[in-house]
């Protein structure tokens, strides 16, 4: 990957969006599908109609560009997401956000669905990313684009204090419970075996997932500042004699908690 090829696609979007300069990037991931209902003014482009992006395969992906505003401010949401477990190489991956790098962003929220490893946490909880541990391929790996960022970045706060401290108030006012841990990705698409969730939890894990690391990294590679949160879809630490992971229930799981990811990513996009 190339920072030209970054480029071509940003210059693309730009015919489309005119002096549309989106100052926020938003990952619209598990719970926050019915976000893009608050965006204001859409304009909405396919990944696959630019050049260099293939279309989005994950169930529920639609593979959309929202370009509008929130709360005044003005944002471009992805609407679904490459994975790595999909075959793309973890370049591909990253490269909305990227692109979205390219276009101005100054922010990116994400948020996911996972599995709540730590004993403490349940079905429909919300988990502040405080930290993560990576074990999907790092997409800095390669030749460094030093138009994006140093070749060795830092990632001793991959996520923003300030931005953590704001959701918290928000909540807080809000009456939302929020919890915050530590977020492990893997590659997928397996759900992890019992032995893995105990090893997660032991090595320090709170919650378990198959996205959101590489896009952060590529954004903190270039700078921006991120909030991540995410949505416990199912307990991964019950006994593995009677517990069985079922799609179907993240699936519901991330539904149900939606309103509560709604208001709060509204109410951080206004204050931040």
């Amino acid at each position: 990957m190339e920072y030209k090829d970054i480029e071509i696609i940003a210059n693309h979007l730009r015919t489309i969006i005119g002096d549309f300069r989106p100052e926020i990037g938003i990952i619209l991931g598990s719970g926050l599908g019915k976000f893009v209902d608050k965006i204001e003014g859409q304009t909405i482009v396919n990944y696959a109609d630019l050049p260099g992006m293939p279309a989005a395969t994950a169930l529920g992906h639609k593979g959309n560009f929202v370009f509008g505003t929130v709360a005044g401010k003005k944002i471009v949401a992805m609407q679904g997401r490459y994975h790595y477990y999909e075959g793309f190489g973890v370049q591909t991956v990253v490269l909305p956000v990227r692109v979205m790098i390219s276009l101005g962003i100054s922010k990116l929220y994400v948020s996911n669905a996972v599995g709540g490893v730590n004993y403490d946490f349940k079905v429909g909880d919300l988990m502040i990313i405080r930290d993560h541990i990576n074990m999907i391929p790092n997409p800095l790996v390669g030749k460094n684009i030093s138009e994006l960022g140093p070749r060795f970045p830092d990632m001793t706060r991959p996520y923003d204090l300030q931005l953590i401290r704001l959701a918290k108030s928000i909540a807080e006012e809000k009456g939302i419970e929020l919890k915050e841990g530590v977020y492990l990705a893997c590659t997928g698409p397996t759900y992890e075996t019992p032995a893995e969730y105990a090893f997660f939890r032991k090595i320090g894990a709170d919650a378990v997932g198959m996205s959101v690391t590489p896009e952060v990294i590529a954004a903190r590679h270039a700078g921006i500042r991120v909030f991540g949160i995410s949505v416990i879809t199912d307990e991964a630490h019950s006994n593995p004699e009677d517990y069985v992971t079922d799609e179907n229930e993240i699936i519901v799981a991330a539904e149900a908690a939606s309103e509560k990811m709604n208001i709060l990513f509204e109410n951080i996009i206004a204050r931040s």
